[in-house]
């Protein structure tokens, strides 16, 4: 099924890279010729599931931005390598302006995705496929508003020669929630995790009531209970859904993790030796040379990172199981996905690794942003969670899907608002469910600071930790390899400066 889908999608790829070809200097919308006179709606909605693909998957979109500006992810520069002109390092450092590569093209991205949402509505769609387009679109303007606070916009049909008009802060929220909530009796049902469904607009919202105090006021947030008790109920519709627990947790994002990633709620369809975003870079960017497959040998955690974790608990990594025919039988039992520290070790044979310079390729916990000597090559531990496609690496498409939304998101969000609502008893017993699950220890009690804390162990490098450390008041403050508190101006990134020139609507954040 999955090859069948694929192949449709690339008998249109001509067809729709018009639709999602981006103008920067057009606010990253489309050239307004491109999407004119008639269209098959069937493939113009498959275009716009795909346009958020390299987006969400690939380390340099939204991945660097909301991973590699906290405490969970370093790209340190190793010598000449990693450097690209100080790219990565202003992320972690809280150093960064209206010119960076990253900030600059995940805006066009997401403007890509949300015009091509909008624009697939004037051709007549199906109340499904409209709603599958809507929840899309506003999934881009949720990424949008939080990253950026301000979300540019178009009515379907609206010339894309004029400047977009702009939503910001709690006007654009209001919007989506609203879109949200009118969609959702005409989604398809949550059967199909690789399709838009009503559970993902659900947990969706269950974002936005959350977040909602954050987008009024992002360096004192408010909790109404109200918004607190929304969350709670649409945790209970989802959690309804029939969604348990993986076997192991890495299930949830192995190769075959449309079939017992049981957990998972919504997810982006690859398909392996046909097409994919670029997940496997979640895996080359951090494993070494040496390794197999060979890596590139970049990203890594941080120490204080790593150590809030249990040494029991499964999170942290593990001896995974393949049970693909390509992979190594690693006869050691060695971890192979999670977080790799220490000594590591040829998963065919188990002899010890070596670095280039013929040093044991040992992973050691401390890391600097800029690395330089004999060890350079060794410094850091390294994470990465989902499991590798030896099937289909070498080919580039590999077989994992994305992960958007899952139940231990949507359970540790119950357990928050429960908490936020003076409920820490009845989210204690959530947070304690889930942590015996993946094998670590119940906690005595639940304070911000070991929720913030769990759902750092739980979502690790699923591109929502800046998210939670803003919400939770953290993200300014001090953490390796970033000295002192940042200024506030950084809750937000700045909008790209080649797109102020094209847009009167939008004005720069304050303090860029």
């Amino acid at each position: 099924m999955k090859q069948n889908i694929f192949l449709l999608i690339a008998s249109f790829s001509l067809a729709l890279s018009s639709c999602t070809k981006l103008d920067e200097k057009l606010n990253g919308e489309i050239n307004p010729s491109a999407s004119s006179g008639s269209a098959n709606v069937d493939a113009l909605l498959t275009g716009v599931y795909n346009s958020m693909r390299g987006n969400f998957q690939d380390q340099g979109n939204l991945w660097a931005l909301g991973e590699m500006t906290t405490d969970a992810l370093i790209g340190p520069t190793r010598g000449g390598d990693w450097d690209d002109n100080g790219a990565w390092r202003v992320l972690h450092a809280h150093r960064f302006d209206g010119d960076n590569a990253h900030i600059k093209d995940v805006w066009a991205a997401l403007g890509g995705t949300n015009y091509a949402a909008t624009d697939l509505l004037r051709f007549s769609p199906t109340p499904q496929q409209a709603a599958e387009a809507r929840l899309l679109r506003a999934y881009v303007q949720y990424l949008t508003l939080d990253l950026y606070n301000q979300v540019p916009y178009r009515e379907p049909g609206e010339s894309a020669v004029l400047p977009s008009k702009v939503r910001k802060g709690t006007e654009a929220l209001t919007y989506i929630i609203t879109e949200l909530t009118a969609i959702i009796p005409d989604l398809p049902a949550a059967t199909n995790v690789k399709r838009a469904n009503k559970n993902a607009a659900k947990v969706l919202l269950m974002k936005c009531y959350l977040n909602k105090g954050v987008y009024a006021n992002r360096t004192a947030p408010t909790f109404d209970p109200t918004d607190m008790a929304k969350v709670v109920s649409l945790a209970d519709e989802v959690i309804a859904g029939g969604y348990t627990f993986a076997t192991s947790y890495f299930d949830n994002f192995a190769p075959n993790n449309d079939v017992i990633g049981k957990e998972n709620i919504w997810t982006s369809e690859n398909v392996g030796g046909v097409s994919s975003g670029g997940i496997r870079s979640h895996w080359h960017t951090v494993m070494h040379y040496n390794q197999n497959p060979s890596g590139w040998n970049g990203f890594t955690t941080l120490s204080d990172f790593y150590n809030k974790f249990e040494a029991a608990d499964k999170r942290r990594g593990v001896a995974y199981a393949y049970t693909s025919p390509s992979a190594p039988a690693n006869p050691g039992n060695r971890v192979n996905v999670g977080f790799l520290a220490g000594q590591q070790y040829n998963m065919t044979t188990d002899a010890p690794l070596k670095d280039r310079t013929g040093a044991p390729l040992a992973f050691t916990p401390d890391v600097k942003i800029v690395e330089k000597g004999t060890n350079l090559e060794v410094t850091g531990i390294r994470p990465y969670k989902y499991p590798i496609d030896f099937q289909f690496d070498d080919n580039g498409n590999v077989n994992n899907d994305y992960v958007y939304f899952r139940l231990g998101d949507v359970l540790l969000m119950k357990a928050e608002a429960l908490l936020r609502s003076g409920n820490a008893g009845a989210g204690l017993t959530i947070v304690n469910n889930l942590r015996a699950n993946r094998g670590a220890s119940a906690l005595a009690s639940l304070t911000l600071d070991n929720m913030i804390d769990e759902r750092a162990r739980e979502m690790y490098l699923e591109n929502f930790r800046r998210e939670d450390l803003v919400r939770f008041g953290k993200f300014l403050l001090p953490m390796q390899e970033k000295s002192g508190t940042s200024d506030s101006k950084y809750l937000i990134f700045p909008i790209p400066n080649g797109q102020l020139a094209g847009n009167p609507n939008l004005s720069q954040n304050p303090g860029y």
